[in-house]
């Protein structure tokens, strides 16, 4: 097995950790002869080399990412890791703390946004938990 190979398997085995199977089924789904290469990047660079590292928890690497992604007013992404943040063990109180310090840092509107992209994915997970009950 090469690097790369090493690198895209591990990548994909902690993508699918984090944003779920059926997100990351669908991803691949969606390639296209176009898109290929980039869906091969991320899975190698964004999952197989940095979220895979041993120095940050990946509570900690999601709350830098969801704060980094509503600082820069990515809404696709921030909704997208809002529900990867649930999944991998945030908290709803976790993740408003990390939008009140984006409110702080990187402004209110940016904040304001992300508070609204996240409610009604925290309160669909909340419905969720609460049938389960």
């Amino acid at each position: 097995m090469t690097d790369g190979d090493e690198r895209r398997s591990t990548g994909m085995r902690v993508r699918r950790e984090v944003l779920g199977d059926a997100h990351v089924d669908q991803a691949i789904a969606s390639t296209t002869d176009f898109t290929a290469d980039f869906q091969d990047y991320i899975t190698r660079s964004a999952w197989g080399d940095v979220w895979s590292r041993p120095g940050l928890d990946r509570q900690t690497r999601s709350a830098i990412t969801l704060a980094v992604l509503a600082a820069l007013g990515h809404e696709e992404e921030l909704a997208m890791h809002v529900r990867a943040a649930l999944r991998i063990g945030l908290s709803p109180a976790q993740i408003k703390e990390v939008l009140l310090q984006v409110a702080v840092y990187a402004g209110v509107p940016a904040a304001n946004t992300a508070f609204r992209i996240a409610q009604p994915i925290v309160d669909a997970a909340s419905a969720n938990t609460n049938a389960v009950e």
